[in-house]
């Protein structure tokens, strides 16, 4: 049977709905063409259409569409027809025209949007039907409406003289819609329009072009949407003058000491906030020159008062030079020691070593040297640049006394009363007040020319002071500290990032006559192409100054720097605070995450705690929140993942998802949590990481299942499946229990190097000259692939000594003597002979 062609779009309307009555079933349908011979006048048009619109809290937002001539009016949200019981629908007739018009509105809720929030944006638009054909509506977009609490950046305080330029950052908290900015001058709003001498910046810096004194105030910005309004930290402005003097008074009449004056005021302008005073004298004088002036002095009693004078001068300058001199020979004897005496007595003892001759026949013993004299390093703690050179006071005494048998070696006690005492001498010293009170992050020991090692446990943090790195006859006292990166300010500029810890060797000044080597972990992930590296050493005046650009080395640099996968070895002679610092040269410039997530080991209440850590991937980070979670009463209860973060300005996204509902209440009232880029990217702040709260529905439930998904915007991400019983399961506890690094913080002597000192010294003798066949020094630096740099090896007067130190600082306490002497082997020197030790030469 034929159908009439006006009569298609009705049918089709009526089997739609129909369709939507049903059970809800959601795919897309087909949009009908005009019908062929229909008049286009009577398509349908909107007189509303439905609007983008922000979702605030929990409140649903409400979407209207009306369109005449219309028979059918349906939504549409992300491709899905919504069902018809979930419109309200309103008929009418046009008064004008006749035709039929149709409203309808739906409701849109929060819950609705959050189930394809993050994938893409959540739209809505109208489609209605006539008997000519169908006609689209603009889409309307949702959106969660937030604003974060946190300022991606807040003003500073600052202090600045008159006219001088006033610029104050501020980065509002993400939000949407985007946060709107205003600046309030003591609480009063400020307005560029009422005031030229001030504007706002589109990135929302507040500018005072000119500093007036009415400028000093305190500024606050402020960012608001209509989700909430915050405030940013105060910043005081100070605006300061700086004193100027007047002009100077006439002089006044010539007085009967034969002198007159002048003086001047410090009021043109006078200092004010703050500013500094004038400079020089307010009263100046000079002796007349009137003839009544020099009849009068020319009497003899006038000649002989004034020699008088001239002479107590001269006594009293002769006495304040005397007196000087002997101030500064006693400011010379109140020069802090290094290391005093009864440290050094106390610092080394003589223990004998006995190795099992059954494993090594060949017994190796070091006999003392009787020669050695104590040595007391005095002077302050940074070279000075003008003023004598650091003096050693020499005492006469053996250091070591010999032990029956004739075999001595070196012990090293380190109390914990000696390394609470170290500390607080240390803290005395300008240079060091920011040293860490506690002793956990800070090791040190005495040494002298044997060398020897200090490592801060469980931070991939050590120091390896070689043989012959400090001067015979002398003993230092030397530590090693780890700094929280608050407590040290590290400037960075534009995409520069901190890969390492901070960390101080000292003291400075001390005479090294071989490089050390600190060895520390970074979380880079270093590539020619996309970082810019540099080593970076605090003066004794507290700046930070480039001291190495990693690949760019040359022989005649004082530094050194082996770069590999999660670890850097400095060379240096001169001891210092340091810190690995990386410049992104492309978006492709990655730091490695560490993600950690702990619970409660014992779960009391309904509510449980899921915390998702977000650190860099080195020892000392994980040593802090692993400290911190003890102390919180936490467990590990997921495999640790790496998360490549890419320097791309896109914050790092915390999600929980697949909770059961059943068991389990999420308390999370946002679809994902965030960390603001700038937090994670210049690695001065510690511990960061989410909480996902979590409430049980029983207090019998135990068992939890859940994924969390952690992931860069348009970047890297980890998902995290939790399936584990809350009351008993501890599989993954022992994941990352700390593990002692090869005993004592401070080693002393030959127990600090794995390399016995006599097979050193032979594997030195036999590589260091060049060899035509290649076995030498270079082509072991090859096979330990240490070649990056061979020139910097090649200019210290033995490059095989550099070499077996850095084997050392990469291997200890774990490395593997059999490959290093395979390797040297290889090279067609004797191994044998190289690696045993006859009694004769003991």
């Amino acid at each position: 049977m034929a159908v009439r062609p006006g009569l298609w779009p009705a049918i089709l309307g009526i089997v739609l709905a129909a369709w939507l009555r049903g059970s809800g079933a959601q795919q897309s349908a087909t949009v009908a063409s005009p019908v062929p011979g229909a008049s286009p006048d009577l398509l349908p048009h909107f007189l509303v259409e439905p609007e983008d619109v922000y979702i605030v809290k929990n409140k649903p937002v409400l979407l209207v569409c009306k369109a005449v001539p219309a028979t059918q009016i349906f939504f549409k949200c992300n491709g899905e027809w919504v069902r018809q019981v979930d419109h309200v629908t309103e008929r009418s007739t046009d008064g004008s025209s006749g035709l039929p018009t149709m409203e309808v509105r739906i409701n849109v809720s929060r819950q609705q949007v959050e189930k394809v929030f993050g994938l893409e944006e959540y739209w809505c638009q109208c489609v209605a039907w006539s008997s000519s054909g169908t006609t689209k509506s603009q889409k309307a977009y949702i959106r969660i409406a937030y604003l974060r609490k946190n300022f991606e950046q807040e003003p500073l305080a600052k202090e600045v003289s008159l006219e001088q330029g006033i610029v104050l950052p501020c980065r509002p908290p993400e939000g949407i819609p985007p946060a709107e900015v205003e600046w309030l001058r003591n609480e009063d709003l400020v307005d560029p329009s009422l005031d030229p001498n001030v504007y706002i910046t589109r990135e929302h810096s507040l500018v005072v072009r000119q500093a007036r004194l009415a400028d000093t105030a305190n500024y606050t910005c402020v960012a608001k949407n209509i989700v909430a309004r915050r405030r940013s930290a105060s910043a005081a402005v100070i605006v300061y003058v700086d004193g100027s003097w007047g002009s100077w008074s006439k002089w006044s009449a010539c007085g009967l000491d034969c002198t007159h004056w002048r003086s001047r005021e410090c009021s043109d302008p006078a200092p004010r906030n703050g500013g500094e005073e004038c400079r020089g004298a307010d009263l100046d004088t000079r002796n007349c020159t009137s003839d009544l002036c020099l009849h009068t002095a020319s009497g003899p009693e006038d000649v002989a008062l004034y020699i008088g004078l001239v002479a107590v001068a001269v006594c009293l300058i002769l006495l304040l030079l005397v007196l000087i001199l002997i101030y500064c020979r006693k400011k010379e004897g109140l020069d802090s020691d290094v290391a005093d005496s009864s440290i050094l007595t106390s610092g080394f003892q003589p223990v004998s070593i006995k190795p099992n001759k059954a494993d090594n026949p060949h017994l190796l013993t070091i006999q003392p040297d009787l020669s050695t004299t104590t040595t007391t390093y005095q002077g302050s703690l940074c070279p000075r640049q003008d003023g004598p050179s650091p003096k050693f006071q020499l005492s006469n005494g053996h250091l070591l006394s010999p032990l029956g048998g004739g075999r001595h070696t070196l012990h090293h006690s380190s109390p914990t009363s000696e390394a609470e005492d170290f500390v607080s001498r240390l803290s005395t010293q300008n240079y060091f007040r920011t040293l860490p009170r506690g002793t956990s992050n800070m090791a040190y020991g005495t040494f002298n020319f044997l060398g020897g090692r200090l490592m801060i446990p469980n931070t991939g943090i050590s120091l390896l002071i070689p043989p012959d790195a400090i001067p015979r006859g002398k003993i230092y006292e030397i530590y090693l500290t780890l700094h929280k990166p608050e407590d040290v300010r590290l400037p960075l500029a534009g995409c520069q990032t901190l890969l390492s810890p901070i960390v101080s060797c000292g003291p400075p000044g001390v005479l090294l006559t071989r490089p050390v080597i600190l060895a520390m972990d970074h979380c880079g992930e270093p590539s020619p192409d996309s970082w810019s590296l540099h080593l970076k050493k605090q003066s004794c005046e507290g700046s930070w100054e480039d001291v190495l650009h990693l690949g760019e080395e040359s022989p005649s640099h004082l530094y050194y720097c082996q770069l590999e996968a999660g670890a850097c070895y400095v060379f240096t002679e001169q001891l210092g605070r340091f810190a690995l610092v990386g410049e992104a040269l492309s978006v492709a410039a990655t730091k490695r995450l560490k993600l950690l997530l702990f619970a409660p080991v014992a779960c009391t209440s309904l509510e449980y705690n899921i915390r998702v850590y977000c650190l860099h991937d080195t020892h000392d980070a994980l040593k802090e929140v692993l400290q911190l979670e003890k102390q919180l009463g936490g467990q590990l209860i997921q495999e640790p993942r790496v998360l490549h973060f890419k320097d791309s300005y896109h914050s790092l996204r915390l999600s929980i998802h697949d909770v059961p509902s059943s068991l389990w209440k999420s308390k999370v009232l946002v679809s994902y949590q965030e960390i603001p880029f700038y937090h994670i990217w210049n690695g001065t702040q510690q511990h960061l990481h989410c909480t996902f709260t979590l409430e049980r529905v029983n207090p019998s439930t135990s068992d939890l299942a859940c994924k969390v998904w952690v992931w860069q915007v348009e970047g890297d991400g980890q998902s995290f499946n939790i399936n584990f019983n809350i009351t008993k399961d501890t599989r993954f506890a022992e994941l990352l229990a700390l593990e002692s690094e090869g005993g004592v913080p401070a080693l002393v002597g030959p127990s600090a190097f794995k390399i016995p000192f006599l097979i050193r010294q032979k594997i030195i003798t036999s590589l260091d000259p060049p060899c035509s066949r290649g076995a030498d020094w270079r082509t072991l630096a090859q096979k330990l692939h240490l070649d990056s740099h061979l020139s910097f090896f090649a200019s210290k007067p033995s490059p095989t000594a550099m070499l077996l130190n850095l084997w050392e600082a990469r291997h200890f306490p774990n490395g593997n003597l059999g490959q290093l002497a395979a390797a040297v082997a290889g090279l067609g020197q004797p191994d044998a002979g190289l690696f045993t030790v006859s009694e004769a030469e003991c």
